[in-house]
């Protein structure tokens, strides 16, 4: 998993999931590579979540190069079923991108803080 480039704190996985689920549901969330590269370049993404577990890892590899130009914070989860589940799909999805968090605009920002700061390259 070359470009996974940030250690998520294993006690933000379940915080991150939860934040979505909320999301999904109030919210506005961007599923899929192509929607969430859409989401960086509009720069309409609060909060962007990679699958750890895609390949080829090119698919997604962009994704956080994007996000560092744009100023966007992201997080991994493990698996693209994870990703999924937590956004209310059948199928797993290789990322996602939070646009409005809807009623779980706390629960974002408390996730923001306390994930580590990208090195910008």
């Amino acid at each position: 998993m070359g470009y996974v480039d940030l250690e998520i704190p294993e006690e933000l996985l379940p915080q991150i999931m939860e934040m979505l689920s909320v999301a999904k549901d109030g919210g506005k969330i961007k599923k899929g590579v192509n929607e969430t590269t859409k989401s960086i370049e509009k720069r309409s993404a609060q909060l962007v979540v990679i699958a750890g577990d895609v390949t080829p890892e090119e698919v997604v590899i962009h994704i956080p190069m994007l996000c560092k130009e744009n100023n966007i914070p992201y997080a991994f989860l493990p698996t693209k079923k994870e990703l999924g589940q937590a956004v209310g799909i059948e199928v797993g999805t290789s990322s996602v991108a939070v646009e409005n968090p809807g009623n779980a605009s706390e629960k974002l920002q408390d996730i923001i803080k306390k994930l580590p700061k990208p090195e910008k390259k």
